[in-house]
């Protein structure tokens, strides 16, 4: 399932804070808005789009009839890769969003929401 591309000019994609940090909201739960700073949406982007050209390039490989060791390599590679932005991903999540909600108030509603992220991202 892919997430809905938000438009700059769309109410679920705004700029509020002047340190160039990006509100997004989820229009199933638009009550729980994430804040990102420009810094942690380039690195996770950075990563899934060379995370990308990996998987082209894995997809080619089997087109040209690559030996399948050859091609389980790179697979374990993209895992590994997926792995990494993946401990990215929640690092950034428990240092901004959790530590903002507990800021504000809401750190239960934030770690159920977080509970269950992992529940369906942990094997």
């Amino acid at each position: 399932m892919t997430a809905p591309k938000l438009s700059q000019n769309s109410p679920e994609h705004s700029h509020p804070q002047s340190d160039a940090a990006h509100l997004h909201t989820d229009p199933a739960t638009p009550d729980r808005a994430h804040i990102h700073s420009e810094e942690s949406l380039r690195q996770i982007l950075n990563r899934l789009s060379r995370i990308e050209g990996h998987i082209r390039g894995i997809k080619l490989m089997v087109q040209e009839s690559r030996p399948c060791p050859d091609v389980l390599v790179q697979i374990a590679a993209v895992r590994g890769a997926l792995d990494r932005v993946a401990r990215v991903i929640l690092d950034q999540h428990l240092t901004e969003c959790v530590g903002r909600a507990a800021q504000d108030g809401n750190i239960e509603q934030e770690l159920e929401a977080l509970k269950a992220a992992l529940d369906r991202f942990l094997p």
